[in-house]
């Protein structure tokens, strides 16, 4: 039976946005990098990343764990000496989660884990070819099923 482009890619994207898959992926990008840095804590250590300080309930929103989860993880972290807690500067009640400069740190090396990743497995594939995936995912994220206007 033959599919179209749209179910093998859905198929394809079922695969790789499954939970065990990004478990997976994350124990190999925290690798070695201290007890606090984990599958479970990374999403918290990359999504501070990507938004800046955020509040445990709009970070969680951000990578989809509730507030509650996003606190226990954060305390590690901040245990670890690469989260701080901080005041909002919008509401004096509440509290901003911040990377610290050794959170940063760590950041950079799961991000360079993940670009060698990545090169690694397109290390076989015609430059030109390589270059044309980037660019297709690149557009394909930021007008598909994805993109930030479809929240």
């Amino acid at each position: 039976m033959t599919t179209t482009a749209g179910e093998d890619i859905a198929h394809t994207l079922g695969l790789l946005l499954r939970r065990s898959t990004r478990t997976r992926l994350h124990a190999r990008l925290t690798e070695g990098l201290g007890k606090a840095v984990d599958d479970l804590t990374y999403p918290v250590l990359s999504g501070l990343a990507r938004t800046g300080p955020r509040s445990a309930a709009d970070l969680g929103r951000e990578v989809g764990l509730d507030r509650t989860t996003v606190s226990r993880r954060a305390g590690r972290l901040e245990q670890a000496g690469l989260l701080e807690r901080r005041p909002d500067p919008d509401d004096r009640r509440a509290t901003l989660l911040a990377l610290t400069d050794d959170g940063h740190a760590v950041v950079t090396v799961t991000r360079q884990r993940l670009t060698d990743a990545v090169e690694d497995s397109l290390a076989g594939w015609p430059p030109a070819e390589a270059r044309a995936f980037a660019r297709l995912l690149h557009r394909f994220v930021g007008q598909g099923p994805f993109a930030a206007g479809d929240e």
